[in-house]
């Protein structure tokens, strides 16, 4: 009897795809707008501009910003649009909406970058568990993404895997 120890998931062809490499690091913050507005609710352009002018948007250097209000208000868009372009240059990146919006477009952005052909044919699970907070907008994405090109998408660990998706034969 051979006492070999074969590892079946190194030699089975699997090849893993863990969003968490994909990640993008840096601090992500939230700038609400809402304590600049005249009681809370209107916003008052000359006030709002001398604001623009004076503050030291340092405090946001390399960090991701959400721009956002989290009081009913009606903003207009015009301040947002200057905020902008003072973060520009500044922080990693500036997006409104909220922290989910950020996570969207962070990777959005990465997984445009993944060189698609490379997994053309392959069988791949996609890394279900980890430390950091991937959004299902990822993994919905990924898979989007792989379809037309992989053999067949599971998700989870290469031990144990839901099987998604397989190729027809052709």
């Amino acid at each position: 009897m051979n006492n070999e120890i074969i590892n079946k998931v190194a030699s089975s062809g699997l090849i893993t795809i863990d969003l968490e490499e994909y990640y993008p690091k840096g601090e992500r913050v939230i700038f609400d707008i809402k304590p600049l507005l005249f009681h809370e609710l209107m916003l008052k352009e000359k006030d709002f501009r001398e604001f623009i002018k004076n503050y030291d948007w340092s405090v946001f250097k390399n960090k991701f910003v959400v721009l956002t209000c989290s009081n009913d208000a009606i903003v207009p868009t015009w301040a947002y649009m200057l905020i902008v372009l003072e973060l520009q240059g500044i922080a990693k990146k500036t997006v409104f909406g909220n922290l989910n919006s950020m996570e969207v477009l962070l990777f959005e952005d990465a997984l445009s970058k993944l060189d698609l052909e490379f997994y053309k044919d392959k069988r791949v699970v996609i890394k279900g568990c980890g430390n950091l907070p991937i959004s299902t907008h990822a993994y919905v994405r990924l898979t989007e993404l792989l379809k037309p090109y992989v053999k067949s998408i599971m998700y989870g660990e290469p031990c144990s895997t839901v099987p998604l998706y397989k190729a027809p034969k052709l």
